[in-house]
């Protein structure tokens, strides 16, 4: 499957990563593993992508991290604010609303059909 990329991933990197946190902690090499694995490789990202747009995020207040000395190496865990939780509701209205739009131009059809 081929990966999205460039602007795509621009706007849809964001959400997918707080949505992913909507289900608890997990720290940035675990992030990356779930969405390669969650989106069968289509919302896949290397680290060199997802680290700036985690510190974005924590910059906005949508997460926040804290470093877990614990275990066989440090690791610095990501979770979803407040702030966070309210602004991935909004996305996910906006979101909604792009599917429902895409539908309606014959789009998903073609999309569904292309991941099979």
């Amino acid at each position: 499957m081929k990966l999205v990329e460039g602007e795509f991933l621009r706007g849809v990197g964001p959400v997918a990563v707080l949505k992913l946190l909507e289900r608890g902690q997990m720290y940035g090499y675990e992030i990356v593993e779930a969405l390669e694995k969650r989106t069968e490789g289509v919302l896949a990202m290397g680290q060199s992508t997802l680290y700036p747009m985690l510190y974005n995020l924590e910059a906005k207040g949508f997460v926040a991290s804290r470093w877990d000395e614990n275990g066989s190496r440090p690791r610095k865990y990501y979770r979803l604010t407040s702030t966070g939780k309210k602004r991935l509701a909004q996305d996910s209205i906006t979101w909604s609303k792009l599917t429902t739009a895409m539908e309606a131009l014959g789009l998903t059809q073609h999309i569904a059909g292309a991941l099979a």
